[in-house]
């Protein structure tokens, strides 16, 4: 179960994930039915998504594998959310990993197209799935590492900032921000949140006001990410750590964590349908279709 649900048990507070007819284990994750878990694989395989899961560690390693960015459209967030929550429902399942089958790139963030010269319903339904795929893993049980093994920025830096653990390949030519104001578009206040969250107010203003990107030895001096290895090492560094992590008792973990992140997810969650209106209202409008219009044209001319 998420986070909040573990509060919920503990405190009475609501969950992030809807309510199931699953009964919850003795360490407060849900328990599978017999039939349920009977049609659990060890890996599970996709279009968009590839998901490898070691029983025998508890880890789970996510592969997102939707050429050539990994750009997160609604048909990539429903799948990455849909294998989340499988993940987050199986008792047997501690960490979780999110990597990149795409050479050079982790993410790309938001997908345009879903963004531009669509109906203000398909522009509020694409939102509500980049809310839900934060809300699941920012507020996740499992311990959270994010591999990234390339580029990361816009919503690829924020679904990498919504990890416990960010490890960056040591390379210059990657880069990993926030840089949504350089397309026109404005960060909404739970990336804005998330980011003060991981390095702080005067950092995360700087950066958002500039739309500045970072190599990976800047973000490590910042913080926005905790440490860079080389690119082969990525992946199993991420491995060597996640066992660090799941050697601290589930729940003093997740309890902490939840004190630590309760109050940035609530302030989405009690906002969601607001902050949907503010983002298809700000999106249709004519100077920022144009400006995405105009920023698509450009990256016409870079691929000629």
């Amino acid at each position: 179960m998420a986070l909040r649900a573990v509060l919920r048990s503990k405190f009475g507070c609501s969950g992030l994930v809807s309510q199931l007819s699953s009964s919850y284990s003795s360490h407060g994750r849900m328990s599978l039915s017999p039939v349920v878990f009977a049609q659990r694989r060890n890996s599970s395989t996709s279009q968009k998504i590839k998901v490898d899961f070691d029983q025998s560690s508890g880890v789970a390693v996510l592969h997102m594998q939707s050429p050539p960015v990994n750009s997160l459209s609604l048909d990539f967030l429903t799948e990455l959310c849909i294998n989340v929550e499988k993940l987050e429902m199986d008792k047997s399942c501690r960490g979780l990993i999110i990597t990149s089958n795409q050479p050079k790139v982790f993410s790309a963030g938001l997908d345009i197209l879903e963004m531009y010269g669509k109906s203000p319903e398909r522009c509020g339904e694409f939102w509500r799935a980049v809310q839900e795929m934060w809300l699941k893993i920012y507020g996740s049980s499992m311990v959270t590492i994010a591999a990234v093994n390339g580029s990361s920025p816009a919503g690829g830096c924020l679904m990498a900032l919504t990890c416990d653990y960010r490890i960056m390949a040591d390379n210059p030519r990657y880069s990993i921000g926030l840089n949504e104001t350089q397309l026109g578009i404005v960060a909404p206040f739970w990336f804005k949140d998330t980011l003060v969250n991981t390095v702080g107010h005067r950092a995360t203003e700087m950066a958002l006001e500039l739309g500045m990107l970072f190599s990976p030895a800047e973000g490590l001096k910042m913080g926005l990410v905790d440490q860079i290895v080389p690119e082969d090492e990525v992946l199993s560094t991420a491995t060597q750590t996640m066992t660090k992590w799941l050697a601290v008792p589930d729940h003093a973990r997740q309890i902490t964590k939840s004190m630590m992140r309760k109050a940035t997810i609530d302030k989405l969650s009690s906002n969601r349908d607001a902050d949907i209106q503010n983002f298809v209202k700000f999106i249709t409008k004519d100077s920022i279709q144009k400006s995405l219009r105009m920023y698509m044209e450009m990256l016409k001319k870079r691929k000629a």
